[in-house]
């Protein structure tokens, strides 16, 4: 059920609104993990190809941004002041968005995917990325609106219906990956329809398309107390596009100048082999199941702002998003204690490339004491965008990666010629730039004065 954020304890709140989109959250992480796990069985090579598609694919995620990080601030306000008509326009203006954004992602991505893997990997490593690429692609539009009632249904505070969703999107991925992959499914030794890497990226396909059937039945069947119009998603309100464009517009060149960087990252990391690439992939998918309470708590937390801010209740969200950090930091205190007493045994269960171990657990390690940076940056960044004021989350990223990182690397690896591990450090260094300056922009106190509705 849809819940008032504006009433009770913060912490409470907080925790009801965040652990389901944990959970969740690391249910979806779970099935990227077995896809790399799956993946690692056919070969190092499909890992490989499939990290370098994935970065790839991240640059495009910024049109997702720029509409999502919009509409938290949107439907949540609306939501916190009781406007559901204004609550519902949001809503079916947001899937229109998406959907639309998406396709010409979809496009794009279609002409310019091969070229752009081809500059880290060749030979069956290619072929494997793009077979399983343009699969994932063709289906583009169905993630990107999965997304957007997702989002939905957190906003008006019911997050345990996403996580439900999630769930099963993540058990269905977890069991149809070994049928549709392998010609006789591991363990049960019963055929499977041999369709290697395509099968992986099918399996994620038919997943996502689940979730959206379901997300969608939720938002326009008028159980949760809202009920948008399916003809209004075929009619533009001018108003309501402006800000869907223009209020997440810093997050979107945020997130786009933040997947640049990292595919400038792994072309550093490319100078020491696809050994390398296959352990950048698996810690990153590693790294991105830590995060996994920290997405969570940012959602829930942006959602209690944005309710708080349209309620008028500005202290209340002041705590909220202070409240939301600290949790964030003890969370990641407790995965970078995970990172250095187990990086290997990790890192072995997705590979048997033994280099690709080593560089994977050195790398888990380093990283892993930026986030606890990164945890208390991710409740100060809620005020943000559960505001509507999302230019700090723009110019933090700015300076951590193309400021700090970027720099890093060109002095340590390409002019001194410095071991890998300085790539491991850039991360760090960048977490901490990252997190001061959301401080700052925090501490100036602008976003307390932010609304996106008139």
């Amino acid at each position: 059920m849809a819940t008032d954020l504006t009433k009770g304890s913060i912490t409470k709140n907080l925790l009801r609104m965040a652990v389901p989109s944990m959970i969740g959250f690391s249910a979806q992480m779970l099935y990227d993990l077995v896809d790399i796990f799956w993946l690692g069985q056919l070969s190092s090579n499909a890992v490989a190809g499939v990290t370098v598609f994935t970065t790839v694919f991240w640059l495009f995620e910024a049109l997702n941004e720029v509409i999502g990080s919009s509409s938290i601030s949107l439907i949540a306000q609306a939501y916190g002041k009781k406007d559901i008509e204004r609550t519902n326009l949001a809503i079916e203006q947001t899937i229109t968005f998406k959907f639309v954004a998406a396709s010409i992602a979809a496009i794009v991505l279609v002409f310019f995917l091969k070229p752009l893997m081809s500059i880290f990997i060749k030979g069956d490593t290619a072929v494997l990325g793009l077979e399983y690429g343009y699969l994932r692609i063709f289906f583009l539009p169905i993630m990107f609106s999965s997304y957007s009632v997702n989002t939905a249904l957190r906003c008006i505070g019911d997050a345990r219906s996403v996580m439900k969703i999630m769930i099963l999107a993540s058990v269905l991925n977890v069991v149809l990956d070994p049928i549709l992959m392998f010609e006789t499914i591991p363990w049960v030794k019963l055929p499977g329809l041999n369709m290697g890497a395509f099968g992986a990226a099918l399996a994620t396909i038919i997943s996502q398309t689940v979730s959206f059937i379901i997300g969608f039945y939720y938002i326009f069947s008028g159980k949760k107390g809202i009920k948008p119009s399916l003809k209004g998603l075929f009619r533009l309100d001018k108003e309501m596009s402006k800000k869907l464009l223009t209020i997440g517009l810093p997050n979107g060149l945020e997130t786009f100048l933040r997947n640049v960087s990292g595919f400038i990252v792994l072309l550093f990391v490319a100078m020491f082999g696809e050994s390398a690439i296959t352990g950048v992939g698996v810690a990153n998918k590693l790294g991105g199941f830590a995060i996994m309470p920290l997405v969570g708590l940012s959602m829930g937390g942006s959602a209690m702002v944005g309710q708080s801010l349209g309620a008028g209740e500005v202290e209340r969200a002041d705590r909220a998003s202070k409240v939301t950090g600290y949790i964030g930091m003890a969370a990641m205190i407790l995965a970078t204690a995970v990172a250095f007493l187990y990086g290997e045994q990790i890192m072995g269960i997705f590979t048997d490339d033994a280099l690709a171990i080593t560089y994977g657990a050195q790398m888990l390690r380093f990283v892993s004491v930026g986030l606890i940076f990164v945890g208390y940056g991710f409740g100060l960044g809620t005020a943000f965008s559960g505001s509507g004021y999302n230019m700090p989350l723009m110019l933090s990223s700015i300076v951590g990666q193309w400021v700090v990182q970027i720099p890093v690397l060109l002095i340590t690896i390409l002019w001194l010629k410095l071991p890998i591990h300085w790539i491991w450090l850039s991360y760090v260094f960048s977490d901490v730039a990252i997190t001061l300056v959301k401080l700052v922009f925090y501490q100036d106190g602008k976003w307390r004065y932010r609304r996106v509705h008139a």
